[in-house]
């Protein structure tokens, strides 16, 4: 019976949507836009928190960057009294490694200008040179699509040996192997060890190297003054050893730099711990308002859907009150009438929610041609479009089928 009745239902309701195009497209267009609303904000807030926690999954969750001005504080707030701090120096780099023992790795580089660079009659002149320790690619998870970081000798005797970034090369060397290659910065002939592999498509993007020049830190110690300055601060990064917490190491670079800056008990700390999980609690907050706020906008389409659909629901109870009335002397419940309407509705809403499901995929698309954003469209965003159709289906339809099933069945076939 159970069958007899959504499979009759669904033929009226495929009846109602072809009988009446005009009417039943306007009657869905608000459950399909309130649909889009909903799973547009809702697809696109989850793409960007995927986005950003991707991000700082490869920066690495058990990561401390020492800097002089604390991440969680509104840089107008107190700029001067951190702005006279000392920036993270080679110095402090060295303390820690030889002194911290909860650390699993430590790097630091420091930016040490703009070069132009050049091979044959090639050039790049906004290349950016970074002086870099020898943890400092594993530590970033830095990946090369040709050659290789520079070698543990490379990095300790100082060779005239470079990493460029993807854009680099490919304005440098076109479609040539770089590896090998000897090229003019900084004054000097450089040989070219890795070329880094160019940066993905995520919109937060810390580390984007692809117009970027290293050398080994010894390197750039008989080049360049390696001090950080007032402008440029080096970055100096502590990860976890294993086991280790992240407010043990926190603890332990406490410590360890007081002590190598001299530090009495008195006085505060000139240094500012971050980390990623700092940023945890304040985007969850944002992605929430975002997600309320596709749902209020989509709720009002929804609304409008709702009424829209509860309005072919009473046009289809006049039309066939007579069978009504036929079905009810023959026998039929109350309940039968009232699931068939019911049914008949949640299908005329779950259609409007298809509808809108399939333009969001299509925007969709537009956007991931379009830009380098990767949006997608969950499964569980999926299963919110039946749902919220289904709760939309029995809201517009309850009352015109309550008024169907109560129906007195002589009064309805003289109608």
């Amino acid at each position: 019976m159970y069958w007899k009745i959504i499979r009759e239902s669904f033929i009226q309701a495929v009846q109602q949507l072809t009988s009446n195009k005009m009417r039943s497209f306007l009657s869905l267009v608000g459950v399909s836009i309130g649909i889009f609303c909903i799973i547009t904000v809702k697809s696109a807030v989850n793409s960007l928190e995927d986005d950003i926690r991707n991000s700082f999954k490869k920066l690495g969750n058990d990561v401390i960057y020492i800097t002089k001005m604390p991440w969680n504080e509104d840089p107008n707030m107190n700029y001067w009294k951190y702005q006279r701090r000392p920036n993270p120096g080679f110095a402090d780099y060295k303390a820690l490694t030889e002194k911290l023992k909860t650390a699993k790795a430590i790097a630091f580089s420091l930016f040490v200008g703009q070069y132009p660079i050049k091979f044959g009659s090639n050039s790049v002149e906004k290349s950016f040179a970074l002086a870099v320790t020898e943890e400092y690619a594993p530590f970033n998870n830095i990946e090369f699509q040709q050659g290789r970081f520079f070698s543990p000798t490379e990095y300790h005797t100082g060779a005239n040996r470079i990493v460029i970034g993807d854009k680099v090369a490919n304005e440098l060397f076109g479609t040539v192997d770089a590896i090998g290659r000897e090229v003019k910065i900084f004054g000097r002939t450089m040989i070219v060890s890795g070329v880094i592999k160019k940066s993905g498509k995520s919109i937060i993007q810390f580390y984007n190297l692809d117009n970027a020049v290293l050398v080994s830190f010894e390197l750039a110690r008989s080049m360049f003054n390696v001090r950080p300055n007032s402008f440029w601060a080096g970055n100096l990064q502590a990860k976890a050893a294993d086991g280790v917490t992240e407010a043990q190491l926190k603890d332990d670079v406490i410590v360890t730099l007081r002590n190598h800056h001299r530090l009495r008990p008195s006085e505060k700390v000139d240094f500012s711990l971050n980390s990623m999980t700092m940023f945890a609690g304040p985007m969850e907050q944002v992605f929430g308002v975002l997600n309320l706020v596709g749902y209020i906008i989509g709720g009002f389409a929804l609304l409008v859907g709702m009424f829209s659909v509860a309005n072919i629901m009473f046009v289809s109870v006049k039309e066939r009150t007579n069978i009504i009335g036929i079905k009810k002397a023959l026998g039929a419940k109350n309940w039968v009438i009232l699931l068939e309407f019911l049914i008949e509705s949640i299908i005329l809403c779950v259609v409007g929610g298809v509808i809108g499901l399939l333009i969001v995929l299509g925007v969709i698309k537009l956007v991931a041609l379009a830009t380098d954003f990767n949006m997608f469209v969950s499964v569980n965003n999926m299963i919110v479009t039946v749902i919220i159709s289904v709760v939309t289906g029995v809201l517009a339809g309850m009352i015109p089928a309550v008024q169907a099933s109560r129906m007195d069945p002589v009064e309805a076939i003289r109608s």
